[in-house]
C-alpha cells in the first residue's frame, strides 16, 4: 500500500520510576527517592529525571544552598520511563513504520512490547528504529531504562584506562555526554538522564532521508545551488524542487526531477542580484530562503515532502601574512567584507536542558545583538545546540563558531569510541550545515593545550601519522575523522581546535590562529591594563569574574541570612572556580578600596569585571587597522551566560540579568567608538644617578568605525582636575577610516605637569573624549581616569552633586554631576524586589555631559545609585 509520510510525537502519558540496585541504597538528605513499583506521571516531555523529581517535590532545588550535593544519588541511580500508545490499523499496515528517538541521555535500553529494539551510549546521536514487526494494532508499551552514566563511565574507564583532564571526573572522557554535567569551574555536578529530545512514530512508503543544499557564492556574488537528496528506498519516483524566498515566492525550480536509485540532484545558477545575500548583523539583512522538495510516485501521488531553510552567503577564513608584524591574520570575511568579530562564548543555558524554551533562547540571543555583538561560540563541553538556537542566530545575523563536543581532556580513540564519534559528527554536521550563521567548525576546546601542558606526544610538523598509538590519540579524531566528515558533508571551514595556531606553532603563539588569553585571571595573572600586550590574532576566550545581581545571590541563599556574606560556605559553593578567593581579591586589592558587605562586594566585583572586559575590547579593536593590518580580528568574552545561579565569568546571570560588564562591552562594540590610553614614561637624565628623575604622562586617542564608509566627526577632549575647578577643552576635526581603527590624537596629558620625584603625587586628571556629529550629537564617548583607583581621594558626595532625575514618563533617567563620577550602577529602592531593566550601567559621567538611561519596570519606585567614592568604602 502506498502511504504518504506521516509523523506524530509520542509525548503523552509517560511515567517514570527508579529501578535497580541503587533503589535500596538511596540515603537521606536528598529526597525520598521512589519506592519499588512507584510510577509517577511525567509533567513535561521531553524531560530528564531531576526535572521530574523537583516537580514532584521528591528532591530539593539543587540550585539553592548546598542542595546540589544532596541530590548526587540521582545521577548514580537507574531510571525507567514508560508510556502506552495506540496504533491504528492504517499505521500498522504501512509499508514502513519507525520510531525515531532524537536524543536519549545517555545509556539506555529501549523495549517495545517487551522486546529490546535499541541500546544507546551517546547523548548526541539520534536513532531511527524499524518497528513494524514489533507493533500491534491497539495499545503498545514503550519502556526506556537508563543506566547511570557516571557509573557506566567508571566501568569503561576501568577497561580503557584513566586519562588526564581539566574539570570534572576523568571518566567523562569515555562517555559521549554533555561534559559540563560532571561539573566545571562555573557549573554544578548534576548528572542528568532521560529522554531529553522528542520521540516520534513515523509511517511511509518512502521518505526523504537526507537533503544537502550547497549554495556557493563567488567573488562577484553570483550564486550556484547544488541540491542533492536521498530516499529511504528506490522506486519509480519523480521529484519537484523549488527555491522559495521569505515572502513565499518561487525564485527558481524544476519539476520532473528523475530519481535514480535512491538519489536525485537539481542544480541552479543565479546571477548576482537575483537573490539577496545573508549578512552578519550590522552589515546588511538576513534573508532566509527555503528549498521545497516533493516526492511523487509514478501515478502522481505525494509520498513525502520536505522544506529546508537556508541562505546565500560567501564566507572565508583569511589567514594571510600581515604588514609590519610577524605572523598571519585569522579573520572572517563575509560577502567580501572583512568583519571584526565581537562576541561571546556560550555554554548550555541550564543544567536541565529540557527546561529551555524557544522564548528563553530568543531572550539570550537578543541580548547578544542588543549588546552590539555579532558572534557566539558554542563551546565544546556542552551540547550541539537545539535547532531553534541556530534558527534565531540565522534570523538575527549572529555568526556561530561551533565546537565539536570535546573539552579540556586527553580523549581516547579506541575503535568503539571513534565509531560513535563518527556517527555523532555525521548526524550533527548534516543537521547544522544549512544554517548561514555557522561560519566555522572547531574540533575541540583546549585539548591541544592539555597535550602541550602535559608534554604529550605532539609533533606539529607531523601531518601524516595515524596518532592512535600515541598518548594523544584523539589527534586522530581532530585531524582525520572530523575534517573528513566536515569536508564531505558541508562547505563550512574546519579548524582543528580552539585554540589552535596552525603553521606548526603552539596554541599560545599570539601571532597565529585563535588564542585563549587567560593570563588575566589564570596563568601569570597579569593586570588587565596589559591587554594590549596580550593580544592575539583572534582572542576566542578571555574573561573576569563578578558576582551576579544581588537578587540572584539571594535566590541561592534561600533565605539563609546567616550565609549572606562573601566568605560563607554557601557563597563559596556558588563559585566553582579554583582559587577564586585569591584571584578576586588580587584584582580588587590592586585596583580598588572596597568594602565587604555583600551588596558592596557585588558592586565592586561587577565594576572590576566591567573595567577589565571593556579595556580588552577597546584595546583589541584598536588593532583592527585595515586590510593587511588586522592584527586582532576578534574577541569573544568568556562567557555570556550561566547554567545555574552562580558567581562566574558570565556577563549575564542565569536569570537573564545583565551585569554592568554587559553594557560596558556594548559601548566598546558600538559601530563608532573612541578610545584612550595614558602612559607614564620615566627617564633618568643622569645615567649614573637614580635621584634625578623625569616622569611624563602621555595620552593617545583613537577611534573605530565598523561601517563601510569614512565618517567625519569632531573629536572633543575635555580634561578635568578632580580636586579643583580647572577644565581644559579642545576640539579637532577628524575622519574615521571605514572598517578600521584610526589614530586621532597623541601628546602630553593636558593639565599634568612633568614630575621630578617618585614621591610627587600626580594631579587627579580625568579625561573625557567624545566624537561629535555635525549637529553636536554624541556619536561616541569614553573617559580615562588615573589608576589604580584605590589611590584616588574622591570628592565628597556634596561636591560631586550627582543628580538622578526620573523623567515624567517614568521610562528615562537623566544623570548629571558637578564633578567627574566613575562606575555608576543604577538600581531600584528595595533591592530585594523585582529589578528594573536598564539600557546602560557602569556609567562614567563628567560635568557638562549629562546622560539619559532608559528603564523599564521602574513602577514609580525611587532609583538608587552606587559609584566609586560614594562613601561605601
Amino acid at each position: 500500500m502506498t502511504v504518504n509520510f506521516t509523523s506524530r510525537e509520542l509525548h503523552e502519558d509517560w511515567g517514570f520510576n527508579q529501578v535497580g540496585q541503587f533503589l535500596a541504597e538511596n540515603e537521606g538528605g536528598g529526597g525520598a527517592g521512589l519506592s519499588a513499583g512507584e510510577w509517577l506521571p511525567v509533567h513535561s516531555f521531553p524531560t530528564t529525571v531531576h526535572v521530574e523529581l523537583i516537580h514532584h517535590k521528591k528532591i530539593p532545588d539543587p540550585f539553592i544552598g548546598l542542595k546540589e550535593w544532596d541530590v548526587q544519588w540521582v545521577g548514580e541511580a537507574e531510571w525507567a520511563f514508560k508510556t502506552q500508545f495506540t496504533v491504528t490499523d492504517e499505521e500498522a499496515n504501512a509499508e514502513n513504520v519507525d520510531i525515531v528517538f532524537d536524543g536519549l541521555d545517555t545509556f539506555a535500553v529501549v523495549e517495545l512490547n517487551g522486546e529490546k529494539i535499541l541500546e544507546t551510549d551517546n547523548q548526541f546521536v539520534a536513532h531511527r528504529v524499524p518497528v513494524k514487526s514489533h507493533l500491534k494494532v491497539g495499545e503498545n508499551t514503550l519502556l526506556l531504562t537508563f543506566a547511570s552514566a557516571f557509573r557506566k563511565g567508571r566501568e569503561i574507564e576501568e577497561k580503557h584506562g584513566k586519562l588526564n583532564l581539566w574539570n570534572g571526573d576523568s571518566s567523562r572522557l569515555h562517555v559521549r555526554k554533555a561534559q559540563y554535567n560532571y561539573g566545571w569551574d562555573w557549573g554544578p555536578v548534576l548528572m542528568t538522564t532521560g529522554p531529553w529530545k522528542p520521540i516520534r512514530l513515523e509511517t511511509y512508503s518512502t521518505r526523504i532521508s537526507d537533503l544537502d543544499i550547497r549554495e556557493r557564492v563567488n567573488e562577484q556574488l553570483a550564486s550556484t545551488v547544488d541540491i542533492s537528496f536521498e530516499l529511504s528506498q528506490s522506486g519509480p519516483y519523480v521529484a519537484a524542487v523549488h527555491i522559495i524566498d521569505a515572502e513565499g515566492k518561487m525564485v527558481i525550480g524544476q519539476t520532473n526531477v528523475p530519481v535514480r536509485g535512491e538519489r536525485a540532484e537539481a542544480h541552479f545558477k543565479l546571477s548576482a542580484g537575483v537573490v539577496d545575500l545573508w549578512y552578519p548583523v550590522g552589515y546588511g539583512k538576513q534573508p532566509i530562503y527555503s528549498v521545497e522538495i516533493k516526492i511523487l510516485d509514478k501515478d502522481g501521488h505525494l509520498l513525502d515532502s520536505k522544506t529546508q531553510k537556508f541562505a546565500f552567503r560567501r564566507v572565508k577564513i583569511v589567514q594571510d601574512e600581515l604588514e609590519v608584524q610577524e605572523g598571519r591574520s585569522f579573520l572572517f570575511e563575509v560577502n567580501n567584507i572583512r568583519i571584526f568579530c565581537g562576541g561571546s562564548n556560550w555554554i548550555p543555558a541550564d543544567s536541565f536542558l529540557t527546561t529551555l524554551t524557544p522564548e528563553r533562547y530568543r531572550k539570550w540571543l537578543q541580548l547578544l545583538v542588543d549588546g552590539n555583538q555579532n558572534m557566539i561560540r558554542v563551546w565544546g563541553g556542552g551540547i550541539y545546540e537545539a535547532d531553534v538556537f541556530y534558527d534565531i542566530c540565522d534570523e538575527l545575523g549572529i555568526m556561530v563558531w561551533q565546537d565539536f563536543m570535546f573539552g579540556c581532556g586527553q580523549y581516547p580513540a579506541y575503535e568503539s569510541f571513534t565509531k560513535s564519534v563518527e556517527i555523532e559528527a555525521e548526524q550533527n554536521v548534516k543537521r547544522l550545515r544549512h544554517h548561514p550563521s555557522i561560519v566555522i567548525f572547531a574540533g575541540n576546546n583546549e585539548d591541544y593545550q592539555i597535550a602541550e601542558s602535559l608534554k604529550l606526544e605532539l609533533d606539529y610538523s607531523d601531518e601524516k601519522s595515524d596518532f592512535r598509538k600515541t598518548n594523544f590519540p584523539a589527534r586522530y579524531i581532530y585531524e582525520r575523522v572530523l575534517p573528513s566528515i566536515v569536508e564531505q558533508l558541508s562547505d563550512i571551514y574546519y579548524h582543528r581546535a580552539s585554540p589552535y595556531s596552525g603553521f606548526g606553532k603552539e596554541t599560545t603563539d599570539k601571532r597565529y590562529g585563535d588564542l585563549h588569553q587567560w593570563n588575566v585571571w589564570h596563568g601569570s595573572q597579569e593586570p588587565w591594563h596589559k591587554w594590549d600586550t596580550l593580544a592575539g590574532r583572534f582572542v576566542s576566550e578571555f574573561g573576569m569574574e563578578a558576582y551576579p545581581n544581588i537578587r540572584t545571590v539571594d535566590y541561592w541563599l534561600g533565605g539563609d541570612e546567616s550565609e549572606r556574606f562573601p566568605q560563607s560556605r554557601t557563597m563559596c559553593n556558588h563559585n566553582k572556580a579554583e582559587g577564586f578567593e585569591r584571584r578576586l581579591e588580587l584584582y580588587l586589592v590592586e585596583n580598588f578600596k572596597h568594602a565587604f558587605d555583600i551588596e558592596s562586594y557585588v558592586y565592586y566585583t561587577q565594576i572590576m569585571q566591567a573595567e577589565t572586559l571593556a579595556a580588552a575590547y577597546r584595546l583589541w579593536r584598536r588593532n583592527w587597522k585595515g586590510r593587511g593590518r588586522e592584527y586582532t580580528a576578534g574577541a569573544l568574552v568568556w562567557q555570556i551566560n550561566d547554567c545555574w545561579p552562580v558567581t562566574s565569568w558570565a556577563i549575564v546571570d542565569y536569570f537573564l540579568r545583565p551585569k554592568p560588564a554587559y553594557f560596558a562591552i556594548a559601548r566598546e562594540l558600538a559601530p563608532l567608538t573612541v578610545g584612550t590610553t595614558r602612559t607614564t614614561v620615566t627617564t633618568y637624565p643622569d645615567a649614573h644617578s637614580a635621584a634625578r628623575v623625569r616622569i611624563e604622562t602621555a595620552l593617545a586617542v583613537w577611534g573605530t568605525n565598523a561601517t563601510l564608509a569614512p565618517r567625519a566627526a569632531t573629536l572633543e577632549l575635555a580634561t578635568f582636575d578632580l580636586h579643583s575647578d580647572w577644565v581644559e577643552k579642545t576640539q579637532t576635526a577628524v575622519v574615521l577610516a571605514p572598517n578600521a581603527a584610526t589614530e586621532l590624537w597623541a601628546g602630553a596629558l593636558p593639565g599634568q605637569p612633568v614630575r621630578t620625584s617618585l614621591g610627587e603625587v600626580p594631579r587627579a586628571i580625568v579625561v573625557s573624549a567624545r566624537l561629535l556629529a555635525a549637529d553636536g550629537s554624541v556619536l561616541a564617548r569614553t573617559s580615562n581616569w588615573p589608576e589604580p583607583y584605590k589611590y584616588l581621594k574622591f570628592p565628597s558626595r556634596e561636591e560631586v552633586a550627582l543628580r538622578v532625575t526620573v523623567r515624567p514618563d517614568g521610562a528615562h533617567v537623566e544623570l548629571s554631576a558637578a564633578k567627574p563620577v566613575k562606575g555608576i550602577v543604577l538600581d531600584v529602592a528595595g533591592g530585594s524586589g523585582a529589578d528594573a531593566q536598564w539600557s546602560d550601567q557602569a556609567i562614567d559621567l563628567v560635568p557638562g555631559d549629562p546622560q539619559v538611561v532608559r528603564v523599564r519596570g521602574l513602577g514609580g519606585r525611587a532609583v538608587t545609585v552606587r559609584y566609586l567614592g560614594d562613601g561605601s568604602a
